[in-house]
């Protein structure tokens, strides 16, 4: 029986160390670091939604694809999922106190519709002064249910930045709709000094521009109608104010790292040519303003299909537990860790349960929207995000990362996800979120 035993544990051995030369041999460093240097080169420009440097990335990906000899999704003629959000934007602002305009810089509207005030009685005026924060006083504000001119000391200019950019362009999913009820309010950086007349008005515009992931597809032998999904986001934050003279909010871990490693594992899988679930690797478009690309996947297919999904988010840099580490969120949820642990013995890579639920990581990237559905869904990940000091900033660039790590990572991700690619093993489903 032990000899028995003996001769198992070493054929096992075996099996594992000739996967584990074919994903060092199929995922190679040196292509890994051509990737995610493309990615997060300044020609990209941040890669901001709706920006040019958004649509080369696009392109990029597309081309990997293409050479890899992915198919389009279903239904689709291009790799590009193409979808409709609404911006709802400023389109003329204009304030004067006592006759002097206020430079725009300087306004900070929230309303959904047009309006005019010339001295109007039933307008409010609030001064915020140095002994009061915006902070603290706008919950009050904004449920007053009246139109209020707000006059704010310089003292709240951190917090007013954050309103203007929050309220000053929305995205929805579905076209805006009149709100004859909606707050109109208005406030006013730099002077909180009495104001004997003023005028306000506004307008706001809502176009279409142009948004979409980017999605390729392996389809399976035996089980084509089980779906497994690999995912990163390709978006970032575009250009932001200078720092050191540099403009540009490269986001090479954050998240050029997760999409790199979609697009390695892409070429991997076809490749090896013997997935028996449909495989479907996916670009997410506008993770970092509201997560509309996953939202807008996630209503393209049945989520009862798709089997599991592995969306992979700034691996980059060592985990918290060293080399050959790595965490999933929402550990807990399913028996999805457990499986791809399972598939790992043998190896030197370990993959942990989520250090930081207090960040509720789980719920604060693409992996939500199908988690929410159902779906095993859940992202990979090496960040220490409560120490890390170059997340969305200038400093997020190809240079701060350990392509050794990034280059681990998704080969343990390759092994660890092969049963649930032959179909040998389904995760536990988790239960849906109740609206």
């Amino acid at each position: 029986m032990m000899k028995r035993y003996s001769i198992a544990v070493a054929l096992l051995a075996i099996g594992l160390n000739s996967f584990a030369q074919d994903v060092n041999k199929l995922i190679d460093q040196k292509d890994v670091e051509r990737i995610i240097k493309t990615l997060a080169a300044d020609d990209m420009q941040g890669r901001a939604t709706f920006s040019p440097g958004i649509d080369k990335a696009a392109t990029f990906i597309e081309g990997e694809f293409k050479k890899a000899g992915l198919q389009p999704l279903e239904g689709l003629s291009s790799y590009r999922q193409d979808f409709k959000v609404y911006r709802t934007s400023p389109e003329q602002t204009m304030v004067k106190l006592d006759g002097v305009a206020v430079p725009e810089k300087n306004i900070a509207v929230i309303s959904s519709t047009p309006f005019d005030w010339s001295n109007n009685a039933d307008v409010q005026v609030v001064k915020l002064g140095a002994d009061k924060s915006l902070q603290k006083e706008f919950r009050g504000i904004m449920n007053s249910g009246k139109k209020t001119l707000v006059l704010v000391d310089q003292s709240s200019a951190p917090m007013f930045e954050r309103l203007k950019e929050a309220y000053g362009r929305r995205i929805s999913m579905n076209p805006p709709a009149p709100q004859p009820n909606a707050p109109q309010l208005v406030f006013v950086l730099g002077s909180t000094t009495d104001v004997k007349n003023f005028e306000v008005s506004f307008k706001n515009k809502v176009d279409n521009p142009p948004i979409f992931n980017v999605a390729g597809m392996i389809k399976g032998k035996s089980k084509p109608d089980e779906y497994v999904v690999f995912s990163g986001h390709y978006d970032h934050l575009g250009i932001l104010p200078a720092m050191q003279g540099d403009s540009i909010a490269n986001g090479a871990d954050d998240d050029a790292s997760g999409t790199t490693a979609m697009i390695s594992l892409a070429k991997y899988y076809k490749k090896l040519n013997n997935n028996e679930r449909t495989l479907i690797f996916v670009a997410f478009a506008a993770e970092e303003i509201g997560g509309y690309g996953a939202r807008y996947f996630s209503q393209q297919l049945n989520p009862d299909k798709v089997v599991a999904m592995f969306n992979i988010e700034m691996i980059g840099k060592q985990s918290k537990f060293g080399m050959n580490s790595a965490f999933i969120t929402g550990y807990e949820r399913s028996d999805f860790g457990e499986i791809l642990q399972r598939n790992l013995e043998g190896t030197a890579f370990k993959f942990h349960p989520d250090p930081y639920p207090e960040q509720n990581l789980f719920y604060r990237s693409d992996n939500a929207t199908l988690a929410a559905l159902g779906v095993p869904a859940h992202t990979i990940s090496t960040d220490q995000i409560d120490t890390d000091k170059l997340y969305h900033s200038v400093k997020d660039e190809y240079s701060s990362l350990d392509v050794a790590n990034i280059t681990a990572t998704i080969r343990a991700i390759a092994l660890s996800s092969r049963s649930i690619v032959s179909g040998k093993d389904t995760p536990k489903r988790i239960p849906k979120l109740e609206k």
